[in-house]
């Protein structure tokens, strides 16, 4: 899935990295809670913050989904302030896979 509308740019190669990964997750809800969720804040996390973020990435898709959504209680070690914005985010699942059929705002 590309959803990319953040041009990446202006970003270091980590950031780039990571805002691909986001929008390149293997589901099609992951890949728009994690890339909508990169493309909002990729560009002002911290250092820690992106170590934590590529931490959480590493999980299995599946497990994500559940704890994100509420049907899985969040593993101890995922429950932090970063995982937490995760979980809060509200990501658009209407948006559309192809940037050329978005409407303009």
């Amino acid at each position: 899935m590309t959803g990319v509308t953040l041009s990446s740019a202006g970003l270091d190669p980590r950031r780039r990295r990571i805002l691909f990964r986001c929008w390149h997750r293997g589901l099609r809800e992951m890949d728009l809670v994690f890339g909508q969720f990169a493309e909002a804040e990729v560009a002002t996390l911290s250092e820690a913050e992106l170590d934590e973020l590529e931490t959480i990435m590493g999980e299995e898709d599946n497990d994500l989904l559940r704890w994100v959504m509420g049907t899985w209680p969040i593993p101890e070690r995922f429950q932090t302030p970063m995982f937490q914005r995760l979980a809060a985010f509200k990501p658009d699942f209407e948006y559309p896979a192809d940037p050329a059929s978005r409407k303009p705002e």
